[in-house]
C-alpha cells in the first residue's frame, strides 16, 4: 500500500521541506513559521490516521522517520546560518545545538548500519526517548521561529538546553535499547529452533 492518506501526508511533509528552507533563507520568517507548523501538524495527523484506520504500511514506517529527520536537520542547519535571521540576542541558533541534533542522528544511523552489516540484525525500533526528543525539537523550532518573528528571545537558552540534553540522553539510551533487543532476539532463536 503506497497511496494511503498517511503516506500522502508524509510525501507532503517532505515536499514542504525545500519550501520551508527557501522561505527561511530569503527572510520570510512568518511564512516559514506557517509552513513548519503545517508540516508538524501533518506529522501528527498521519500517525493518527494510520493507527485509527489501520493504514499502517512498511513504506510509511520507513518514510515517516526519514521525513522527520530531514525536516529537523534542515531546520536547525538553516536556523544556525549567519545572516538568515535578524542577529538579535540568542539568534541565530548556536552551532553546538545543531551539532548535537545532527550528531545524535548520525550516531544512531552509523550504529544501526554497522550492526546490520556485521550481524544481520534488523529489529531496530524507535525508543520513547527518541520520540520525545523529536517532539521537543519540533516544539523548539516553532518557538525559535516565533522568537524570530516577535523579537522575544529571552526563553531560547532554555529551549536550546532541553534540545541538547534530550538529544544526548536519547542517543545513549538508544544504544542500550538496541543491545537489549539483540539479546532478546538471541534468546528467542534457540526457542524457535527447539519448537521445530
Amino acid at each position: 500500500m503506497i497511496l494511503t492518506i498517511p503516506n500522502l501526508l508524509t510525501f507532503l511533509r517532505m515536499a514542504l521541506i525545500p519550501v520551508f528552507a527557501s522561505l527561511l533563507f530569503y527572510g520570510n520568517s512568518n511564512w516559514a513559521l506557517l509552513v513548519f507548523v503545517i508540516a508538524g501538524v501533518s506529522d501528527g495527523i498521519d500517525g493518527f490516521v494510520a493507527r485509527r484506520f489501520k493504514q499502517e504500511s512498511e513504506l510509511g514506517t520507513i518514510l515517516d522517520p526519514i521525513a522527520d529527520k530531514l525536516l529537523m536537520t534542515t531546520a536547525f542547519i538553516v536556523l544556525s546560518l549567519p545572516g538568515v535571521l535578524e542577529p538579535v540576542r540568542f539568534l541565530p541558533v548556536p552551532f553546538w545545538v545543531t551539532a548535537a541534533v545532527i550528531g545524535r542522528d548520525v550516531l544512531i544511523i552509523t550504529i544501526a548500519a554497522a550492526i546490520n552489516v556485521i550481524t544481520g540484525f534488523r529489529g531496530f525500533k524507535p525508543s520513547w526517548l527518541g520520540k520525545l526528543s523529536t517532539f521537543v525539537q519540533v516544539v523548539a523550532v516553532t518557538l525559535i521561529l516565533i522568537a524570530a518573528v516577535t523579537g522575544y528571545t529571552f526563553y531560547l537558552p532554555t529551549v536550546y538546553l532541553f534540545v541538547v540534553l534530550l538529544a544526548v540522553i536519547s542517543g545513549i539510551h538508544y544504544i542500550f535499547q538496541v543491545a537489549r533487543l539483540m539479546k532478546d532476539e538471541e534468546k528467542n532463536e534457540p526457542d524457535a529452533g527447539s519448537a521445530k
